[in-house]
C-alpha cells in the first residue's frame, strides 16, 4: 500500500533539513548553547550535592558526632559546700545547708490551671503577678526563685507543675545571728563572702565546683550518667580566734549600754593579751545575717574596725609613757598644773578645775591635760609621732580583715605647740577601736607588742619592743589608780575580786572636718585585767550618750566592768584581789575633755 505522498513527503523533507513547518508558533526561538549551559549547571549543583555529601558522611564524623551531643548532651555544674566557720572551742558560727533554684524555660511552663500558677507564686514567697512577668519573659531561662528552702521544693513538686526544674545549692545559715554577725559576716546568693571573715577568707572557705555529663531526653530529664567530668572540692573549715562566751557577753552588755545612755551606736573589743586573738568584736546597732530584708548602713558597719574618732584622754598614756622611757621624767616628777587654766601660743587648754602642783602618776590618775601638755612640749614633736605610728596609729592595719581603716595622725613637720599639746591628750588625732585597744597591748606585756589575729593561734607570735619592760610597770600602777585611786576618774570600772587598770576617754565628735554643734561625745574606756597578770584587753567606745551622762567613765567604764566580770569568769581566770564589794562614791572625779 502506498501512503499518501503530503504525509511521506514531510518526513523525508524534515531528515534532509528541511523545516519541519513554516508556523511562526513552533519556530525556536532560544539559542541552542543556553539549554546546554542549564543542563550544565543542573549537573554542576547535582555533583556538588554529592561531594557535600560525601564530605559530611566520610570526612566531618566528629563534627556532626559533637553537634549531636550538644542537642542531647548537658553539663551539670557540682557546687562545693562551702567550709564551716567555728569559734575557738569547735562551735559552729556559719555553715552550708542543701537548698534548690527553682527555674524554668518559659515556653515549655504548662499549668493546668491559674490555681497551679497561684498556688506556685504562693510557696515562693512572690504575687501571682511576679510570678507571670517572669514566665512571660522573652528570655529562654529564667530563675523564679534562689535558695528555696527543701521542705518548699516538695510541695512545688506536688503541684506538677510542667517545664520547671531545680538545681542543687547552699544557703548559709549563722546559729548565733546579730550576736557575732560583725565578726563572721554574710555571704550573697551565689555563695561568695559580702562582710566581714566571710570575705576575707572567701578563697579558703570557698572550695571549687565540679562538673559531670550526663545525656538528657526532650523533656530536660536525665537519662544516663556518662560519668565524665571533675569532682567537686569542698572548702576549707575555718576556726577563728572569737569565744562565743565572751562575744555573747560583749555584745548583750554593750546593747543594754547604748540602749541604757540612749546612745547612737557603741563598739566593745576583746583581746587576749598572751596571743593577741581577738576573743569578742561587738556592735551596736546589728543586724541578724539570716534575715537581712530590711538591712539599713548603720546596722551593716563594723564600728569597731570601720569608725575613727578622736580617743580623747585613753591617748595620754602613750604620751607619758615616751616622756618615762625617755628619762625625761619618773613617776614622781612634779608638774605645775596651776587652777586648771594654761594658755599655748594665745589657745587655752583646760582641766575639769584646778590641780596645783601634782606628779606624773597623778597626772594619769585625775586626766590632767595641762600636765600632759607640760611633758609634751618638753619633747621633740618627731618623737611623738614616732611613737604613736609605732603603735599603729596612722597606720593601714595587717589584721586581715576587710574594712579596716588607717586613722589620722598628721606629719609631725606641720605640727604648731598647740596642735602637739592638744594631740598629747588625744585630741586632733583619729583612730579606730581596735587600733586603741592594740596600743594598750605594750603597757599590758611589759613594753612589747604583738600582732592581732582573728584565727585562733597555736603558737604566740614573737613581740615587738617599743618600751622598756621597767615603763609598762610604771605605766600599769598609774593606769590602776585611775580604775581604784582616790582621785581616779575610772572608779565604774572596778572589778570584784580583780585588780583593774584603765584609762578613761570623752572627746567632742566631728563631723564633716568640724566639732559637731550642738556638742556631740564619744564617750570610751580601754583597760586590762587583772593587773597582777593582765589576761585581758578590754575596750568598749559608746557614740553620742544623751542626757547628763556622757564622759567615759560614765558609760564607757561601767560597760567595761561588765564585760570583764562576765568574761573572768567565764575564761576561769583566778581573782588577784580581795576586794569583793565595789562602792562607786557618787562624787567621783571626771576626766578632762
Amino acid at each position: 500500500m502506498r501512503r499518501p505522498n503530503g504525509a511521506g513527503g514531510s518526513r523525508v523533507a524534515a531528515s534532509k533539513g528541511v523545516s519541519f513547518s513554516t508556523s511562526p508558533v513552533l519556530a525556536v526561538s532560544l539559542p541552542l548553547w543556553r539549554s546546554r549551559f542549564v543542563l550544565f549547571v543542573l549537573f554542576a549543583a547535582f555533583s556538588a550535592l554529592v561531594l557535600r555529601a560525601i564530605w559530611v558522611q566520610g570526612m566531618s564524623t566528629e563534627f556532626l558526632i559533637d553537634k549531636g551531643k550538644d542537642r542531647y548532651e548537658r553539663t551539670i555544674e557540682l557546687p562545693a559546700t562551702r567550709g564551716k566557720i567555728m569559734d575557738r572551742n569547735g562551735q559552729v558560727l556559719a555553715l552550708s545547708m542543701p537548698v534548690r533554684a527553682v527555674w524554668a524555660i518559659p515556653d515549655d511552663v504548662l499549668a493546668s490551671s491559674a490555681g497551679q500558677l497561684r498556688a506556685l507564686a504562693g510557696l515562693l514567697g512572690m504575687t501571682e503577678a511576679e510570678l507571670r512577668a517572669k514566665l512571660d519573659s522573652d528570655r529562654t531561662f529564667v530563675y523564679l526563685k534562689r535558695q528555696v528552702e527543701m521542705d518548699v521544693i516538695d510541695k512545688i513538686a506536688m503541684l506538677k507543675i510542667k517545664g520547671l526544674d531545680t538545681r542543687k545549692e547552699y544557703k548559709r545559715y549563722y546559729p548565733q545571728g546579730e550576736v557575732m554577725t560583725h565578726m563572721v559576716g554574710f555571704t550573697n546568693v551565689e555563695d561568695a563572702g559580702q562582710e566581714s571573715m566571710e570575705l576575707a577568707q572567701q578563697k579558703t572557705l570557698v572550695g571549687t565546683t565540679g562538673r559531670r555529663r550526663v545525656i538528657k531526653d526532650r523533656l530536660n530529664n536525665i537519662v544516663e550518667d556518662i560519668g565524665q567530668g571533675k569532682e567537686p572540692r569542698d572548702g576549707q573549715d575555718l576556726t577563728l580566734s572569737v569565744d562565743s562566751k565572751v562575744q555573747y557577753i560583749a555584745f548583750t552588755q554593750l546593747k543594754a549600754a547604748v540602749e541604757k545612755f540612749k546612745a547612737k551606736a557603741g563598739g566593745a573589743v576583746v583581746l587576749d593579751v598572751r596571743t593577741g586573738e581577738v576573743l569578742a568584736l561587738a556592735n551596736y546597732p546589728s543586724y541578724n545575717p539570716n534575715d537581712r530584708k530590711k538591712l539599713t548602713g548603720a546596722q551593716l558597719r563594723n564600728r569597731v574596725m570601720t569608725d575613727t574618732f578622736e580617743p580623747g584622754s585613753t591617748l595620754k598614756p602613750f604620751t607619758v609613757a615616751l616622756a618615762l622611757d625617755t628619762g625625761r621624767v619618773t613617776p614622781n616628777t612634779l608638774i605645775d598644773t596651776g587652777a586648771g587654766r594654761y594658755v599655748v601660743n594665745g589657745a587655752p587648754i583646760h582641766d575639769t578645775k584646778g590641780h596645783g602642783v601634782i606628779s606624773v602618776s597623778q597626772v594619769i590618775e585625775m586626766s590632767s591635760n595641762i600636765g600632759t601638755t607640760k611633758m609634751a612640749l618638753n619633747m621633740p614633736s618627731q618623737e611623738m609621732w614616732e611613737m604613736f605610728t609605732k603603735v599603729g596609729f596612722g597606720q593601714q592595719p595587717r589584721f586581715g580583715f576587710p574594712g579596716a581603716v588607717a586613722g589620722r595622725v598628721r606629719p609631725y613637720k606641720s605640727w604648731r605647740p598647740i596642735e602637739q599639746a592638744t594631740m598629747s591628750y588625744g585630741n586632733g588625732i583619729s583612730v579606730s577601736l581596735l587600733q586603741l585597744a592594740r596600743g594598750y597591748m605594750m603597757f599590758a606585756r611589759d613594753g612589747d607588742t604583738i600582732p592581732l589575729s582573728f584565727q585562733k593561734v597555736g603558737e604566740p607570735p614573737a613581740g615587738q619592743q617599743l618600751i622598756k619592760p621597767r615603763t609598762a610597770r610604771q605605766m600599769r600602777e598609774m593606769l590602776e589608780s585611775v580604775v581604784s585611786g582616790k582621785d581616779g576618774t575610772a572608779k565604774q570600772a572596778q572589778v570584784a575580786g580583780y585588780r583593774v587598770g584603765g584609762k578613761t576617754g570623752t572627746a567632742y565628735k566631728v563631723e564633716n572636718g568640724r566639732y559637731a554643734m550642738p556638742r556631740k561625745y564619744i564617750g570610751s574606756f580601754v583597760g586590762m585585767v587583772p593587773m597582777s597578770n593582765p589576761r585581758f584587753i578590754i575596750a568598749v567606745m559608746i557614740d553620742e550618750p544623751t542626757g547628763a551622762q556622757h564622759f567615759g567613765g560614765q558609760v564607757a567604764a561601767p560597760t567595761f566592768a561588765a564585760v570583764a566580770a562576765n568574761a573572768l569568769r567565764a575564761m576561769n581566770v583566778a581573782p588577784d584581789s580581795t576586794v569583793t564589794e565595789i562602792v562607786i562614791p557618787p562624787d567621783a572625779e571626771l576626766e578632762a575633755m
